[in-house]
């Protein structure tokens, strides 16, 4: 109690000193823990800039205090802060939440990033050779800062904190071990347990230090994150040492292991590792060499605990540190939620399996790299130096235009780097149009005459250390394969990768599903304040802001978001940067795209593969070719456009048939196209690149062949055109291919090529069932395997050049396969893709169309179950009543269409019969059609009552009424609860007219 009353007072007489301090409470993060600051000094943040951001947290229940410090720059040159300065200090409240408890390593790396990009732009637009000058300049810059700045992050306890779960110690200012450290405090906090970071290194305030001890006393374990420089750091041995006596330390090997750490080889300089941080380390800052050893020793003594943090598996110590300090605090709930959240992970976290077979994209892949995190290291590290060290062409300037001239670049390169050398000040945009860093004096340059380059945006540029990245590329070029392998081989420093497919209809539904890995309720009865009734619009603002608040926490996450379509959502046109995280923060986005630009950044041009890659592509098998059949594999890669999809193909056909390359390409050439009229932007690949048309055929031809004219597999490829962009399961795709009755004529021609061609091939193909056809398709890349169980994906170039070749029988037999077969919390994608098909969004026609029958089971069974759940459980307000706005217009004409007076054969011939309609004919079928409709006009009322529409919802309840008591009178249950509708509706409206 003396020590925490201790805290107490230091912190009110700092107080005092600084000037009243207003406390903000919010939610607890422990039972044995109230509140605490969260504080850094770094001489990069003003005032404004220090005040961290936080997200409110539903994990825990506890109230909890953040208060911000930040100081101005320092006035020495060392960058040291002295007392005084520390005194003169300035505090700054921000909102506290479960991952505001020490924002201040966060802060300070962000603040590094600010400083040490400031130099980014005088480069240019980055590729090539180019990019990696930059890498070795903007590391030069980081070096120097380290060197001239020592900014002091640490986490304060307030006056109410008597004790602290955890406290948390490292030393340095490496960007990847700041990263490290904030995620292992803010996945700690998350769990409900309280922790204090610090690094006091940082600080030369004698009352500081003395707080952090206090922070130290009262912790109940003390997890000290060590590097090589941490032995040669002072305050590090008093962690161990101190921590070790109270048996509670917690070693956590930061690119160590426990086998470095031994003192003899530290002292006598023994291997790569301490022949330059080793040595009498002791001397350095005048310790005893017993108290050193004795710190050293003791991390042997910790048997518990081995939790090393190497550069691939950040997230599995991160996790098993969780775990296992839960265990020993007595948290079992904890334990049990990471082990549930681990099993869901494992199974939704990646749409693809890896694929083994990748090849090629290392620069691609560290330019990435360096994009993100603004360094590199690892594997891509090498291969960053390995490709430096190639040759270089002489005079080339990355990004102008082939008509700039020399004098231009010249210029151009000149006052870039005059424009550096002075104090200028470098400005961040971010908003909806600018997502750019420049500076103010370039804004107002004017560029010689004859431009730069026309066709580039002055605005777009490759922005290093933000955390976006975005490839470009034609279709199937390998954008995917290229973005999956970057996120399996990175996944480790994120918490999650979060994948999400960019279709411009299915991107808000795609982003809203993220609320179930990131345990989010996006719910309308959780969004809508209850005393006042939000409109459409925030309610749906309120829902996709929860998830981006998600995503702005401390813990990183990787955000895919794979073939964005357009830079706007399709329902409401507004901009897709609303749906992100603001760009700096721990989560990473990474966008593939066909577009040229996106949100003004200087997109990632993927180019194609090498011809040695592309030929180890098409070589699956290993086979050694003659010169022959090289120059005919040559030859093939050409004229499928150089295109990693029409690659693989070919590699499949040689390695699954008794084929050679000059027989393969004898035979595409000789396949018969079909007569397509190609129209849209999408069609433009498939328009210029015949060769990979008559490849589809081939694969096309082989699977009739194997099994039967119009294969299983055939029309599997056919229907999946009409499917959403998303995995389709096995079973849906194959139900909706076997309704498809159409009749296939086979030339003797044809039919003597291909025999020829698959001999032996029909034993083991024949009669394909429904998991051997997907089989087949998968071992001809046509399509590819998902990570869920009995799904399979399909190219986007296959899909549209299916849908041209298919006929709209088609696309019944998918919205047949769909009603009758989907399941909403399943397919809920794909029963989107039906409606599409069956009621004509916006301007586009209705293909499919229903009997009367038909609908009213699609009406009953999916419409109004997909509504509901679109409105309520994912806030998509405006989705849901469309839909219901456009099943009611069908309805209608139906309606009308059954009371049309209709004329019969036998009619005409007898003469004294009246002429009937369908309702005459049918009054059983439509009056449950008119019940249907009175059905959908109560629930759009409902649902318009729930956005404050009373006015439009007191209309279509008036109609439904009338349907239903002209069909199941005044007393029937249905048209009772109409009328309580009705009155509550009447209440309102009346209430609104009221208050205006």
């Amino acid at each position: 109690m003396e020590m925490g009353s201790g805290v107490n007072m230091d912190l009110q007489e700092d107080s005092g000193r600084l000037g009243s301090l207003p406390v903000t409470t919010s939610r607890n993060m422990s039972s044995s823990s109230s509140a605490f600051f969260s504080a850094n000094q770094s001489p990069f943040f003003s005032p404004r800039s220090s005040t961290c951001q936080f997200s409110e947290s539903t994990r825990s229940d506890a109230q909890c205090d953040s208060i911000n410090l930040s100081a101005d720059p320092p006035s020495s040159s060392s960058g040291i802060r002295g007392p005084e300065s520390l005194e003169n200090a300035r505090f700054d409240l921000s909102d506290m939440s479960l991952k505001a408890t020490a924002c201040i390593s966060s802060d300070f790396q962000k603040s590094d990033h600010v400083v040490s990009n400031g130099s980014l732009p005088s480069f240019g637009h980055v590729g090539d050779n180019g990019y990696y000058d930059l890498i070795a300049k903007h590391r030069k810059h980081m070096r120097s800062h380290d060197m001239s700045f020592s900014p002091v992050p640490i986490s304060l306890s307030s006056n109410r904190h008597k004790s602290y779960d955890i406290y948390i110690g490292l030393h340095g200012r490496k960007p990847s071990l700041l990263r490290f450290a904030n995620w292992l405090r803010a996945e700690l906090e998350a769990q409900g347990m309280s922790c204090f970071l610090s690094d006091r290194a940082r600080f030369r305030s004698s009352r500081k230090h003395v707080l952090i001890e206090k922070a130290m006393d009262v912790s109940s374990f003390g997890v000290v994150i060590l590097t090589r420089k941490s032995f040669k750091n002072p305050y590090t041995i008093e962690e161990l040492r101190f921590f070790s006596s109270k048996k509670i330390l917690v070693p956590i090997y930061f690119d160590l292991n426990p086998g470095d750490c031994l003192v003899r080889d530290i002292v006598e300089k023994r291997g790569e590792l301490w022949e330059k941080h080793g040595g009498e380390l002791w001397f350095l800052y005048g310790g005893l060499e017993k108290e050193w050893k004795e710190a050293v020793n003791g991390l042997f003594r910790v048997d518990e605990w081995k939790l090393e943090a190497a550069d691939g598996n950040w997230r599995e110590c991160i996790l098993r540190a969780v775990t296992l300090l839960a265990m020993r605090l007595g948290r079992r709930s904890v334990v049990e939620r990471m082990m549930k959240w681990r099993e869901k992970v494992d199974k939704e976290e990646f749409p693809f399996p890896r694929n083994e077979k990748f090849i090629g994209r290392k620069k691609e892949l560290s330019e990435l790299e360096f994009i993100l995190f603004g360094d590199i290291s690892g594997e891509s590290e090498r291969d960053y130096f390995e490709l430096k060290a190639r040759s270089k062409r002489k005079n080339l300037t990355v990004g102008w235009s082939k008509g700039s001239s020399v004098e231009e670049r010249l210029g151009r390169r000149q006052w870039e780097s005059g424009s550096r050398k002075g104090k200028e000040p470098v400005i961040w945009k971010e908003s909806e149009k600018e997502i750019e860093m420049q500076s103010t004096e370039r804004q107002h340059y004017q560029k010689p005459k004859g431009g730069w380059n026309s066709r580039r945006k002055k605005s777009a540029k490759i922005v290093y250390g933000k955390g976006i990245a975005c490839v470009t590329g034609e279709s199937g070029i390998g954008k995917t394969e290229l973005l999956l392998e970057f996120a399996y081989r990175y996944h480790q420093r994120y918490k999650m990768v979060l994948w999400i497919g960019g279709e411009s209809r299915y991107i808000r539904q795609n982003y809203l599903n993220l609320r179930s890995l990131l345990e989010v309720d996006i719910r309308v009865e959780n969004c809508v304040d209850k005393s006042k009734t939000k409109s459409f619009e925030e309610q749906e603002e309120v829902a996709i802001s929860r998830v981006r608040k998600e995503l702005m926490r401390n813990i990183p996450f990787l955000v895919v978001i794979d073939n964005l379509e357009s830079e706007k959502d399709w329902w409401d046109h507004k901009l897709i940067m609303d749906l992100l995280p603001r760009f700096g923060g721990e989560t990473h986005i990474l966008i593939s795209t066909r577009l040229p630009h996106v949100m003004n950044l200087e997109p990632l041009k993927i180019s194609y593969l090498s011809a040695a890659e592309a030929m180890s592509l098409m070589q699956v098998s290993a086979k050694d070719y003659p010169i022959a059949e090289i120059d005919a594999l040559r030859i093939i890669e050409e004229k499928v456009g150089r295109l990693t999809l029409g690659l693989a193909i070919v590699g499949a056909i040689l390695s699954e048939l008794p084929i050679n390359p000059i027989k393969l390409l004898d035979t595409i050439n000789r396949m018969p196209l079909r007569d397509i009229s190609w129209s849209g932007r999408e069609a433009h690949s498939l328009r210029k690149n015949t060769f990979l048309l008559q490849l589809f055929e081939v694969c096309f031809w082989i699977f009739d062949h194997a099994d039967r004219p119009r294969s299983l597999a055939t029309r599997m490829v056919l229907v999946s055109s009409w499917f959403a962009p998303a995995s389709i399961p096995v079973s849906l795709l194959a139900l909706a291919a076997r309704k498809i009755t159409e009749k296939h004529k086979r030339t003797c021609f044809w039919r003597k090529l291909l025999c020829s061609l698959t001999c032996g091939f029909s034993s083991s193909y024949s009669k394909r069932s429904e998991a051997e056809a997907s089989s087949m398709l998968l071992r001809f890349n046509i399509a590819r395997s998902s990570s869920k169980e009995g799904y399979v994906h399909f190219n986007e170039l296959i899909k549209i050049y299916a849908r041209k070749r298919g006929a709209t029988g088609f696309a019944h037999a998918m919205v047949q396969a769909v009603v009758s077969r989907g399941s909403l919390s399943l397919h809920l994608e794909h029963i989107w893709a039906a409606c599409f098909l069956l009621f004509g969004f916006a301007n586009d026609p209705i293909v499919v169309e229903l009997k009367v029958s038909e609908l009213l089971y699609l009406v009953k069974e999916v419409i109004l179950p997909l509504a509901i759940r679109t409105f309520i459980t994912f806030s998509r307000c405006s989705a849901a009543l469309e839909l219901l706005q456009l099943c009611t217009n069908a309805l209608e004409v139906a309606d009308q269409a059954f009371v049309t007076p209709v004329e019969k054969w036998l009619d005409k011939s007898l003469c004294w019969r009246p002429i009937q309609t369908n309702a005459q004919l049918n009054p059983s079928l439509w009056q449950e059609l008119a019940l249907s409709r009175a059905t959908v006009l109560e629930t759009r009322a409902k649902l318009m009552l729930r956005g404050g529409q009373f006015d439009l919802g007191d209309d279509l309840i008036r109609k439904a009424i009338f349907i239903r008591t002209s069909i199941c009178g005044e007393d029937h249950p249905d048209t009772v609860s109409a009328r309580e509708t009705l009155s509550k509706l009447t209440r309102l409206l009346g209430n609104v007219q009221t208050h205006t």
